[in-house]
């Protein structure tokens, strides 16, 4: 996470007169150009950090700078501690409480009622309602796996039921619309690969060390792709299905007909995902057009009737 692992360096600078780009590269496990690039922002935010070449070189803060607490604001340290309490309530560590610890540390003692006012004022919660009880202990298990670069092994759960055993080189935690998932290096597939935690079972972290390869970011931005391939449909809902449908398409696509009921322009792609949506809402909808849509979600309704009559 960039915003501990910038405050942590901070910390370190203050401590060491003088370290090496390697050494924090190795330290927080990533390369040395993410190490120049996290200096920079650390210069930005106005702590002066220098480089020293040669033998014995490296980053340190100018000998004549005092940290002075009021570096940041109270702006800084909302979103700071916002940030970073949102994420303790799923990934846990020691770590992330002694930055937190750090940063509070920051907080002028007459600010602190201003800030933790601003603080509470968004609360991002990223744990469950319910769900899957292995989700947290998941977590702690890829988190570990990827400090220390062990291998992990797992059942996958895929598309149509296949299940399928899995030893991947795992590289990054994705949350993304409310899901875990985390980044791999498939060593089945000989390739990249994004797996959503809900779908695995059996986790386990194996001896096995690897050595990480150039990493591949996961593609997470769909918005091209989804304009390609959703069309529009047409589907009169009840009103009190009103509040789910909105989870897929904005208030203006909502047409009033009559008192109870509304015309919606549905985004759709045809596959069971979406059809799955529109079976959801049960008698409260109703797809209008264009046929072909209408005429499958009537061959899946007849099907589920078949199920429930045998």
């Amino acid at each position: 996470m960039k915003i501990d692992r910038i405050v942590s360096m901070i910390m370190i600078l203050f401590e060491k007169e003088r370290i090496g780009a390697q050494e924090l590269a190795e330290m927080f496990e990533v390369s040395p150009r993410t190490i120049y690039r996290d200096i920079d922002t650390i210069n930005m935010a106005g702590i002066p950090v220098r480089s020293i070449s040669g033998v014995g070189g490296g980053f340190e803060i100018m000998p004549d700078y005092k940290m002075d607490k009021k570096v940041f604001s109270t702006a800084d340290l909302s979103a700071l501690l916002m940030g970073l309490s949102s994420l303790s309530n799923m990934v846990r560590g020691d770590e992330l409480v002694n930055v937190l610890a750090k940063v509070k540390s920051f907080i002028p003692a007459d600010q602190a009622k201003n800030i933790e006012l601003k603080v509470n004022q968004i609360c991002i919660d990223l744990s469950p309602w319910t769900g899957n009880r292995n989700m947290q202990p998941y977590l702690e298990i890829i988190k570990t796996a990827l400090q220390e670069s062990h291998l992990v092994s797992f059942q996958y759960l895929a598309h149509h039921g296949t299940k399928t055993e899995r030893v991947v080189e795992p590289y990054q935690l994705v949350l993304k619309n409310s899901h875990w998932y985390f980044q791999g290096y498939c060593r089945k597939k000989s390739d990249y690969r994004l797996f959503k935690l809900s779908r695995i079972s059996k986790l386990q972290i194996k001896e096995e060390f690897f050595i990480p390869r150039e990493y591949q970011k996961p593609i997470l931005e769909f918005e091209d792709i989804l304009e390609k391939r959703q069309t529009k449909i047409k589907i009169r809902i009840h009103k009190s299905v009103m509040d789910r449908v909105l989870d897929y398409c904005v208030y203006e696509e909502f047409v009033p007909d009559g008192d109870e009921y509304y015309i919606v322009d549905f985004p759709f792609i045809e596959n069971d995902y979406y059809f799955d949506i529109l079976l959801s809402f049960g008698k409260k909808c109703e797809c209008l057009e264009p046929l072909h849509i209408r005429t499958e979600m009537k061959r899946r309704i007849y099907d589920l009737v078949t199920l429930y009559e045998n």
